[in-house]
Formats: C-alpha cells, structure tokens, sequence
C-alpha cells in the first residue's frame, strides 16, 4: 500500500497535486497535505521537478481562489450566507472571518491557508469587502506560496521519514480510518447539538416579520437590535428602519440605557438566526422580559416587502451608528 500510494502520486504527480489542491480550496474536504508532503519527498530523489510541484499546487491556490474572489465580489452578502450555511459552525466561522479581516485587510490572506476554514471563506470575504483585484492576487499568491513552501518543503527535507510514516498508516489499517471517522462524526453531532439547543431554549420567542411590522405600526414601538458584524453592514447597508446597531459582543453593555421592562426585537442574517439568538439569550440572562430575535432576519423582513433603510458606513469597526427610540 504503501509503495502504491507512492507510485501514483510519482506517475500522475503533477497533476495529482493540482486536482488535489484545487478541489480542496474550492472547499471540498480533501485534505491536500499529504500529497504535497508526498510530493516534497518526491522531488528530494529526482522522481518529481520541485519547481513544477510547487507551480501546479500556486496555480491550483490561484484559480479556486479568484473564482471565490469574483464570486463573493458580485454576489456579496449570498455568497458570504451560503458558506454560512454549509460551515460546521456557521454561527462563529464566518463571522469571526468577518472581524479579522477588518482589522487585517489584505494582510489576513497571508496566513489564511494555515487556518481551519478561513482558506475558503477568506477569498469571496475579500471580493465582498471589495478589496482591490491586483492586491487580493498579490496577497493571495505570497501567502499560497508560504503555505506551498513549508509544506513541500517538509516532505522535501524529510524525505527518508516520509516512506516510514506511510508505512506505520497502513499497518494501522481499518482502525486508524475508523477512529477518524468516528472523531469527525463526534465533532459534527457535538456541533448540531450545541445549535440545537440553542435553538430550541428561544424557538416560542421569536417574532415574525408581519408581528414587528405591527407592533410598529402602533404606539409601543419595540426597540429593535441589528448584531450583524461591521463587515455584513459593510456587505449589505439595508437595515430595518430606525434599528439600534451595536455589536454582538457587547450588546448588553450597549443596551444598558433600555429598561428592561421594553419590548426588544434582534435581527442578524445568519442561518436560524443563531447571533440573534444568541444575544437574546444574553439578555435574557441579565433580565430582560420582553426579547426576541427576529424569525428569517433581516432577509425575511426585506422578502416580505417592508421598507428598509441604506446606511453609509466607514470601513471602521468603531463607526457603529444607530439610535434607540
């Protein structure tokens, strides 16, 4: 098996590692280590070319990434909810991408090959915070090539151990694969568990967009809370009319002026409206008697025809505007 795996990537080398890296960028989990690593090793003993190992792995970097640049450059806040949707923990991944790249811009693409999830959500992230074409292809490609050259680069200088590891794999065998299996499958129930308890502590309090659109419609207007990020107002300006805007990490402090006595609707555009969720459990918390996250978000409220407001914001996560009626 072990001299298999060798053969195969030693015949089909370069394109092996192009297919491999390309699929793995464009978000599909297959991990392309192994096969750089491989195909490191592979080029310490003349069986492959390292230059070309390492431009077919920067071209495979080059072509799934602007596809998810442009992507997320004309399609925005979609794109963005979309990953949401299909991360293992949508909740935090993108908007924790989200945070970073505001205070690092371009920057951030330097090391984004080297953390878990941020590798696919950083490029459509930079398309949709409109960085610059030529500075997302610079930054994109310096920090493919840091990652393409530490990780060849470790196969290339441990080439004689490369043989040795493969070969402890696969005398492990069916149980080395099963325990991974069985990790995956752990982290992911834990994941959907954490979610859904969540979810199901606030499912009878959430409010419909037709029940807010009432409720402001009359005398008691509930004070309504946008927890989105700097970065998805920065994506999409449409808010709810006359909505407070703070931040999800501080929304208690932020709401500290509301008696808790008032009616409080939050809204987010993340999927089950878990941000919401989350912040009006925090209220909750701290006594609040009358809060609700928003069913749908902002999304559900624009698809049902209710007027929302454009606001212009400053690239700056300290601009955060917004008024409490």
């Amino acid at each position: 098996m072990t001299h298999a795996i060798i053969e195969l990537i030693a015949q089909y080398g370069l394109l092996l590692v192009f297919l491999n890296v390309l699929v793995e960028q464009a978000g599909a989990p297959v991990p392309a280590v192994p096969t750089l690593v491989v195909a490191g090793a592979l080029s310490s003993i003349g069986r492959l070319p390292l230059g070309a190992v390492v431009l077919s792995a920067l071209v495979a970097c080059l072509v799934a990434d602007l596809a998810w640049y442009w992507a997320g450059r004309y399609y925005g806040a979609a794109v963005m909810r979309t990953l949401c949707r299909i991360s293992l923990s949508p909740d935090s991944c993108v908007k924790q991408s989200e945070l970073r790249f505001q205070r690092w811009r371009g920057r951030l693409l330097l090391i984004a090959k080297f953390v878990p999830g941020l590798s696919t959500v950083a490029p459509p992230l930079a398309g949709a915070m409109k960085l610059e074409p030529w500075v997302f292809a610079w930054m994109d490609a310096a920090g493919s090539l840091i990652w393409i050259g530490l990780v060849v680069g470790l196969g290339y200088a441990f080439a004689h151990q490369i043989d040795h590891v493969l070969l402890l794999l696969a005398s492990a065998g069916t149980v080395a694969v099963e325990c991974l299996v069985a990790a995956l499958m752990a982290y992911v129930l834990v994941k959907w568990w954490q979610r859904r308890k969540l979810l199901l502590s606030l499912r009878l309090a959430r409010i419909t967009v037709d029940e807010l659109h009432r409720l402001m419609q009359e005398d008691q207007t509930p004070v309504v809370v946008d927890v989105r990020s700097q970065a998805s107002r920065l994506m999409d300006a449409r808010i709810i009319p006359g909505a407070l805007m703070v931040d999800l990490r501080g929304v208690e402090q932020q709401l500290e002026q509301v008696s808790i006595d008032r009616e409080v609707v939050i809204y987010c555009s993340c999927p089950n409206e878990v941000s919401a969720a989350k912040a009006a459990k925090g209220l909750m918390v701290l006594g609040y008697r009358r809060v609700r996250p928003l069913l749908g978000g902002l999304d559900a409220w624009a698809d049902a025809g209710y007027g929302v407001e454009h606001v212009v914001l400053q690239d700056d996560p300290a601009a955060q505007p917004g008024h409490v009626h």
